[in-house]
């Protein structure tokens, strides 16, 4: 018999009907059968999953392999089962709730043929919900490295293998590990590769999330999911040597699965847990917490590790539990830097320091429109003149004296509209703001009040409310909430050509001023027609 360009290693363990989908999709490969292989391995399902194997193995002999076993508790062992029996050149690997588009074997052994690698990463998207990182996925790259790529964000197994490479290095997957077990195994391959390549032009493999949620990602308590992630920590770390590589590679893992150890269900957690979750988190961000990779995360974040780091369990859950609540905190400007307040900010007992609470090239629209908002508006009206006084609160102290509240127009960019607002690109001209304008601490002493007096002018316009707000060297334009705060009524304005002007909240609750002549012709109305109507309404008027 031919050797098999590809085998595609299948780990099943109670996955119908998704099963079905996804054998499917294999025996439908545009590669053909006679260059497939498909191994499946049952890991002792208790319902339909090992009768549709046996039902695809029996209707596609000599390409669907089906093996039996005892339930082991995770994929790694069966996925280990099948690399002793693969025989194809290469081999992949799918999830059983999973599926591939038609063209996707044959294009990554064309691919990894072409380009002689040793691991080709297939295009991945989500379906269902379910989230995929596609950084890595922007165009195709024939050679690309762990560490100055998107790839430690990419450390499924779901890839192309050279199988003499995988014999080569005796690649398996760690047995003991309920969550988790593909990252060694990639991680390896990824540094012993002479090259890895992405396949972006193709959607190569959707990963499916199951209805009821049930993959086993999603399952796993807070304490296996921290053993499993110090242990794929610990593997890494004999393979590269402390650095900016692993720096690299393990900032997927700070922000993403310990990061998500001390999210919101944190607090919801038994003490113990708490305490055994924030002692694993320390012992790992001993290790390997570097200054650098530090300043590389974003505050939020890295504000989490430290604290559970420092073991301040009750401080952790109250920033976790505010944020949830308030949103982001308020934001101090000092010396020309920007510092985000969270729980243990200057704290003399903690003595963290103010580089971890520090705004460090990062965009940060969200957490200053969680708390800008309207504080009062009114009308200020001298005979034909009129105006509108706003008092807007913004979470920042210190040095705000460059924020300003401005009146911008619907030609504003779409974006300026979005939940955080938007940074502004450097040398964009801002709406022009005339009028008086001042600021005052907030009374609780955590934001800034704006004061604006705007003036209006007799035209019909639409007008957003957003403020204006430099914080460490960019400008961010953020729509300002009514947040309930009472509007000034609908008022009549000018006399001999009237003018209506309101204050209003849009569909998503911000702030807008609108004018419009009380009156105006008809479209289409003629000239003579105009006349006369314009002598009834001065009539009228008077």
């Amino acid at each position: 018999m031919t050797r098999p360009d590809v085998t595609v290693v299948v780990a099943v363990y109670n996955t119908m009907p998704y099963l079905t989908e996804c054998l499917n999709s294999l025996v439908k490969q545009s590669i053909g059968k006679d260059r497939l292989e498909i191994v499946a391995v049952d890991d002792g399902s208790t319902d339909d999953s090992g009768r549709e194997l046996d039902r695809f193995a029996e209707r596609y002999p000599g390409v669907v392999k089906v093996i039996h076993q005892a339930n082991s508790g995770g994929p790694a062992a069966p996925s280990n089962r099948a690399l002793e029996v693969a025989t194809g050149r290469y081999v992949y690997f799918v999830g059983s709730d999973d599926h591939l588009g038609r063209e996707a074997l044959e294009r990554m052994v064309k691919y990894a043929d072409a380009h002689g690698s040793d691991v080709v990463v297939g295009k991945m998207v989500g379906t269902n919900g379910r989230y995929v990182h596609q950084a890595l996925f922007q165009r195709n790259a024939p050679d690309v490295s762990l560490y100055d790529s998107a790839l430690p964000f990419t450390l499924a197994n779901t890839k192309l293998f050279r199988r003499d490479f995988v014999e080569q290095h005796k690649l398996r997957f760690p047995e003991d590990m309920p969550v988790g077990s593909d990252q060694p195994f990639t991680i390896e391959a990824c540094v012993r590769a002479a090259r890895v390549s992405v396949l972006a032009d193709y959607t190569c493999y959707y990963a499916v999330k199951r209805g009821d949620a049930s993959n086993i990602t999603y399952r796993a308590d807070h304490l296996a999911r921290l053993r499993c992630t110090a242990q794929i920590m610990e593997h890494a770390a004999g393979l590269i040597e402390a650095g900016p590589k692993r720096d690299a590679v393990f900032k997927r893992h700070f922000t993403w699965e310990l990061a998500k150890l001390v999210q919101d269900d944190f607090p919801s957690l038994d003490r113990a847990t708490r305490d055994e979750v924030c002692a694993g988190i320390a012992e790992l961000a001993d290790a390997y917490f570097t200054d650098a990779l530090r300043d590389s995360m974003d505050v939020r974040r890295r504000v989490r590790i430290a604290l559970a780091q420092r073991g301040a369990v009750d401080l952790l859950v109250r920033a976790i539990e505010d944020e949830a609540e308030h949103g982001a905190p308020p934001m101090l400007l000092e010396d020309g830097r920007a510092y985000l307040r969270y729980p243990g900010f200057r704290d003399p007992a903690l003595g963290l320091p103010d580089r971890l609470f520090e705004v460090v090239g990062e965009s940060v629209p969200k957490q200053l429109a969680d708390g800008t908002g309207l504080v009062s508006a009114a009308w200020e009206q001298d005979g034909d003149d009129m105006a509108v006084s706003l008092a807007v609160r913004v979470p920042v102290t210190g040095e705000t004296g460059t924020a300003t509240v401005r009146l911008a127009g619907r030609a504003m960019p779409k974006s300026a509209d979005k939940p955080g607002g938007r940074r502004v690109p450097v040398g964009t001209a801002l709406p022009a703001l005339v009028g008086e304008t001042g600021q005052e601490a907030a009374a609780d002493g955590t934001g800034t009040v704006l004061l604006a007096r705007i003036p209006l002018r007799p035209t019909r316009a639409k007008l957003g409310v957003r403020a204006y707000l430099d914080v460490a060297g960019s400008t961010y334009e953020i729509p300002v909430k009514t947040q309930g705060v009472p509007l000034p009524l609908a008022r009549r304005w000018r006399e001999k050509v009237p003018y209506r002007i309101s204050a209003t909240a849009n569909a998503k609750g911000r702030l807008v001023i609108t004018t419009a002549p009380l009156w105006e012709p008809p479209p289409g109305a003629s000239l003579r027609l105009r006349r006369v109507l314009s002598r009834v309404k001065r009539k009228l008027t008077r």
